[in-house]
Parts: C-alpha cells; structure tokens; sequence
C-alpha cells in the first residue's frame, strides 16, 4: 500500500468513473430584489479601513460623518443611523405620531405592508389607507381623510409617503403632488413622512435634487442597502430635536450599536460612488421592459430598477413563472398569485440581462 506522505505518495491512476471535470454552471441572474447586492472591492476596502468608536456614546467617527454627511444632502439639522429600512421607518412614524393617534398612507406601503405591523405593534400608532394607486396618488383623496382632534374619532398626526413606490412598480411621485401634499399637511397640522429606501432612484430619474425633496417632508428614511448595494443600514434624516429623540426610540427598538463605523464605511462609501450609477439600472430595467411588452405583462410603465408584471392574460401564474424561470437560473420576485417583480441593481450586468430576457421570452411564448 503505498503511503501517503511526502514524495513517497503515488496516487491511483484514474479509472473510468473519474471522467472530465465538468463545466460550474452560471451564477443565477437574480431578480428578485436590489438587496441581494454584495459589497464591491472598494467597499470592503473602505470597511476594512474605517475608523471606529462606541456609538451608542455618539463616538463612533465613521457614523457622525455618514449621519452629517446625510443630513447635509437633505438639508436638514442631523440624521440618525439605523440597520434596517424598517426601523428607520419606525422610528420616523413614532416621532411624527403619538401612541393611539393616526398615521395615513396608501394600502401598498411599505410601513403597513412589509412591517409587520410594527407601527401597531411598537409605536401604538393607528393607520389609516387609501386605495393603492402606487406613485400616481391625489392629494385631494388624501386631505379629504384626514381627521382633526375632536369628535372622539382618532386624530391624524402624519401622512406617510413612498419614493420610489416598491409596489407600485418604482414609480416616481411628481414633484408637484409632493408639494400639493405638503400644502396639505401645513393646513392641518400634522406631520409629513417620505419612506424614502429608493429616493436616490427618484433623484437620478427626475433630476430634483435631494435638498429639494428634503424641504418637503418634516422626517425621512433613506436607505444604503437597497440600490447603493451597501450591506446594511438606512437613515432617518429630521431636526436636531427630533433625531435626539430618535436616538433613545432607536436604543429602545435594540439599534444601539458599537463600533458600527465598519457599515457606516459602506453607505459613505456608496454614496460616493454608487448614486449616479443608477441610472444604469434604470436602462436595464427599460431594456428588460422593452422585450415584455409584446406579451402583454407589465403593470405598468417602468421609470426606475422595477419591472412590475401582470400575470392575469398569461397562460402562468406567479409561482409556476418562478418555478420555471429558476430552473433556467433567473430568480424573479413573486408578490402575489398573479403578481411577479423583477429589479436590477449594480450585482447584475448586460450579460445577466440578456440572460434573463432569452429565458422569460421562451417561456411567455408558450
């Protein structure tokens, strides 16, 4: 038997079963979400350097940088930063609503749709929807809801909107119904929140720039880890007086955290260098919209990374067009039994692209 150290090791010559290596199948072009992102060279460069401190004693240098730098290009006093869209967002309504009192957003949003009920659930926060229409809301549907004190009804104390809309298929809010909005909420005294996780999206397919929709709301939630690919994290962004007071609901929700420099490292890092990118994953997704629309699938026009499908014509629902779409390694996103999602980010090149459109063309040609 021959041994097995050194040179004296003489392995077996190969037998008929030890047949040629095969060929690594292709990476799955993913679809199903701009989260699926990993963290660039560069930015785990910037991790690895980042300086670090204790920030639940605001010590953290990395942090106060990225939280300055954030409020700046809003516009406003100071930001807070949190590891999750959700808690921002939580943390935004329990700053603008007081427990029992009433939040008014759209059935499709995010803060009651992909939450988990926490505005109930943690903030105490009562919410009030109108029908989903995505980016293309009325104001004036929207003012006519809005209850004041009195009348033993529950008073509103905010109106929460989303840039760009997930649901409504990365849609954009016109500058002006923002305004119209705001007009509204100054009227009736209460308070006016943007769930901004895609407002860099709006900020590239529009033109307005970040202080311009940061003058319109009193709170907003920004987040890194969506289309700037950044590994964690999200903001909300208000007055010096409100961000101190986020800052203890944060530590309540359990977002204190410590040397969070190393993630504060990538968001800064991603606003350098990932914002103006976008705009890529913008022709790619119109790309991609372009080959569909002869089936007869799109939810609708497509402004941003979203491509909203419409499955109710087609000979697939949901689930059977995932199913068969990641046997041909595409991964789309399904929300619903007629309803399927797919949404470029900066993981996924032209070649990943005309993938995606060569599988999903053969398949609605069925």
């Amino acid at each position: 038997m021959a041994e097995a150290d050194g040179d004296q090791f003489s392995p077996a010559a190969p037998g008929p079963a030890a047949a040629a290596a095969v060929p690594a199948a292709p990476a799955p072009v993913d679809l199903r979400s701009d989260t699926v992102t990993r963290p660039t060279p560069g930015m785990r460069a910037a991790m690895a350097a980042a300086e670090v401190g204790d920030d639940v004693y605001a010590e953290d240098p990395t942090v106060n940088a990225l939280e300055a730098e954030v409020a700046a290009l809003f516009g406003h006093e100071a930001a807070l930063f949190a590891p999750t869209g959700s808690m921002a967002n939580q943390i935004a309504i329990q700053l603008l609503v007081p427990p029992g009192e009433e939040l008014l957003c759209d059935a499709d949003a995010h803060v009651v749709t992909y939450e988990i009920g926490a505005a109930a659930a943690v903030g105490g926060v009562s919410t009030r929807t109108w029908s989903p229409v995505g980016a293309d809301l009325d104001p004036e549907v929207v003012a006519a809801m809005v209850r004041p004190d009195g009348y033993h009804a529950v008073p509103t104390r905010a109106i929460a909107v989303e840039q760009t809309h997930n649901r409504g298929g990365g849609g954009v809010i016109p500058l002006a119904t923002l305004g119209q909005l705001r007009r509204i909420a100054d009227e009736a005294g209460v308070g006016l929140h943007c769930d901004g996780a895609r407002i860099w999206h709006a900020h590239v397919a529009d033109g307005v720039p970040l202080a311009t929709y940061g003058a319109l709301f009193d709170t907003l939630s920004v987040c890194l880890s969506k289309g700037l690919g950044a590994p964690v994290g999200s903001l909300v962004v208000g007055s010096a007086e409100r961000i101190a007071w986020g800052r203890t609901i944060r530590k309540r929700m359990g977002g204190g955290m410590r040397q969070a420099g190393v993630l504060a490292a990538a968001g800064r890092y991603a606003l350098r260098h990932h914002v103006e990118r976008l705009a890529d994953d913008h022709a790619r997704a119109a790309r991609l919209a372009d080959a569909l629309a002869p089936f007869g699938v799109l939810a609708g026009p497509v402004r941003t990374n979203i491509v909203p499908l419409d499955l109710t014509k087609c000979g697939f629902d949901a689930p059977a067009l995932g199913a068969a779409a990641r046997e041909r390694g595409v991964l789309v996103s399904v929300l619903g039994p007629r309803i399927a999602r797919l949404v470029t980010h900066h993981d996924l090149d032209d070649t990943g692209v005309d993938r995606a459109i060569a599988v999903l063309t053969e398949l609605f040609r069925r």
